[in-house]
């Protein structure tokens, strides 16, 4: 990986950025495209779990029987 994040055109072209995760910051690579009207998103790497109510309740879920869930340890 070294050798990636070294790599002279990578980084002759601006290629990296960096993005927050759980542990801290770690360089991201850009995806590709032209980015003359607006930057990339690039957000944080959210957190084992993070969205896991919402995801739920997106399905159908009520916030109770994620709590149920929750309290078995099966989420």
């Amino acid at each position: 990986m070294a050798e990636v994040w070294a790599h002279p055109q990578l980084q002759a072209r601006n290629r990296w950025t960096a993005v927050d995760t759980p542990q801290g910051r770690v360089p991201a690579l850009l995806p590709p495209g032209s980015w003359h009207t607006a930057a990339p998103r690039m957000d944080a790497v959210p957190a084992l779990g993070q969205h896991t109510a919402a995801i739920l309740a997106g399905q159908g879920y009520s916030a109770e029987q994620v709590a149920a869930l929750r309290s078995v340890g099966t989420v």
